[in-house]
């Protein structure tokens, strides 16, 4: 698939966790921080970026920039997915389900996120397993970029 130019997308980015890693040392603890940072368009572009610094912000800096080289495009129909998907990152399962018009993005704050900066207005979905915030998402974008490949491969087949 070819590589989403950012620059002519008009994305809002938002923190999905910010962890405060502690390292001790002779002296005492030295902190260093990660941030998980997802950016979308609301138009069916997002992607989900890991920056790591010791200061609070240039982690979330570097997350934003990583985010916006890792974009993928969603097929959205009619405000939803197109089709129920199950997708698996360690211990952590996420299911999403395509909703009526009206339900409503119900679900977790990690994939709600990642939902509503993609531009999903109904779904509904399920976390098994693990809730850790790094897991949840690489799942959820697992599910997301299976969603593109299979419309993807759909259109090669019909030839459109």
């Amino acid at each position: 698939m070819p590589r989403i130019d950012a620059s002519s997308l008009q994305l809002q980015d938002r923190a999905i966790h910010i962890g405060r890693v502690s390292k001790v040392v002779k002296g005492g603890k030295r902190f260093h921080f990660n941030a998980i940072i997802v950016v979308g368009d609301g138009q069916g572009h997002v992607g989900v970026g890991l920056g790591k610094s010791k200061e609070v912000p240039d982690s979330i800096r570097k997350g934003v920039d990583r985010a916006k080289k890792g974009l993928l495009k969603v097929p959205l129909k009619e405000g939803t997915i197109s089709f129920p998907i199950k997708a698996h990152f360690s211990s952590t399962t996420v299911v999403l389900r395509p909703a009526a018009p009206g339900t409503g993005v119900i679900a977790g704050s990690t994939v709600r996120a990642i939902m509503e900066l993609a531009g999903v207005k109904n779904v509904l979905s399920k976390v098994i397993g693990s809730t850790n915030p790094h897991n949840v998402t690489k799942a959820t974008m697992k599910a997301l970029d299976m969603l593109r490949k299979i419309e993807y491969r759909a259109g090669l087949r019909t030839g459109s």
